[in-house]
Order: C-alpha cells, then sequence, then structure tokens
C-alpha cells in the first residue's frame, strides 16, 4: 500500500520517528542503526512495510530492499511480530545471516522478547532459504546430562560448537563421566 516515503524527519525522540512528507507527519518505526544516523531535518528516504492488525496500523521504515526483505522473513515466523523482527534485525543483516546458517541460538535468544522456542523456530523455519537444516540441534541442553557434559567441555576450553558436536556423537549408555571421557577423546 505504502512502498515508499521521502520526506524530512521532524521528530524523533525514540522509535518511531516522524516523517514529514508534503505536510503529513508519518510514524514509522526504523531499525536503531537508521536511527542513530539520522538527525531532525534530515531529508530521509525509506522504504516501508505497513503492518495492519483490527487495531492498529503501523509503518516500518528500511534504508534498503536487503533488510525490508530480512524483516519480511523475519515475520514469516510464527511467534515473531514487527517489533521482534525490528529488534532482530538491528543485531545487522550478515549477522543474522550467519547465526541462521551457524544454528545459533544464543544469537536470536539475546534479542528481547524472544525465547529459545522461538529463536529455534526463526532457525528452522529461515535455514531452509539461507542454508540446510541437517546441522541443527535441536535438543534440550538444559536436561540430563548433556547440559553436564557441555559446561564440562567449555571449561575445558572447548568452545559451545565443538561441545554440542561431540554431544551429538555420544553413545545413549554410559555414566556421566564415561561421556564425557568419550567426549574427549573425540575432541582430542
Amino acid at each position: 500500500m505504502i512502498a515508499q516515503l521521502t520526506g524530512t524527519v521532524i521528530r524523533m525522540h525514540h522509535n518511531p520517528l516522524v516523517l514529514d512528507v508534503h505536510g503529513v507527519g508519518y510514524a514509522v518505526h526504523v531499525p536503531q542503526g537508521l536511527l542513530a544516523t539520522t538527525a531532525v531535518g534530515q531529508q530521509l528516504t525509506v522504504l516501508t512495510y505497513l503492518h495492519v492488525r483490527e487495531d492498529i496500523l503501523q509503518l516500518f521504515g528500511f534504508s534498503s530492499e536487503e533488510e525490508m526483505s530480512l524483516f519480511e522473513l523475519l515475520l514469516s515466523v510464527s511467534g515473531v511480530g514487527p517489533k521482534t523482527a525490528l529488534a532482530v534485525l538491528d543485531r545487522g543483516g550478515s549477522a543474522i545471516k550467519r547465526a541462521i546458517i551457524a544454528s545459533d541460538v544464543e544469537f536470536f535468544m539475546a534479542v528481547p522478547r524472544l525465547g529459545k522456542k522461538n529463536a529455534q523456530k526463526i532457525i528452522i523455519e529461515l535455514k531452509s532459504k539461507l542454508g540446510s537444516t541437517s546441522d541443527l540441534d535441536l535438543s534440550d541442553e538444559s536436561t540430563g546430562d548433556t547440559k553436564q557434559i557441555i559446561d564440562a567441555l567449555i571449561t575445558m576450553g572447548f568452545d559451545r560448537k565443538e561441545a554440542r558436536e561431540a554431544v551429538k556423537k555420544l553413545p545413549a549408555e554410559g555414566t556421566l563421566e564415561q561421556k564425557v571421557k568419550f567426549a574427549l577423546k573425540m575432541l582430542g
């Protein structure tokens, strides 16, 4: 409906900023990176996405097609709304793509309003568009021996990704101590 706006920034205390386009002030939510490089009185052009709900219409503005496409991809994930998608987008487009391809759940969990389940959903639903799901680990690290083994390996100097890879290859049987020893043999 409204694909692009060009106007003068007249107010920007917080997000959204207000863009004056020929006498009409549009409230436009923008990524923090764009907000930080914008000043009152500046001429600005943004590509826009109109979010429609029963009780509200919101405009979201972006400086590039790629940024807007990534925002729309994030919105396509069930449980991710426009403000959460904008918060994820603030982490940077290339960093988001790397995190999806690398199945980095912690990257997304660092975003406010995103828990582990939604972080996993983002990775699962978008990975097919950016990579493969074969190396995605959906095991729950917080239960059983898995967390203890990963924590032990991290304490010994291995990074979380290496520890997860080792845990995937562990036999189901055996004591916690045997599993840690086996993981160390694989990693060493």
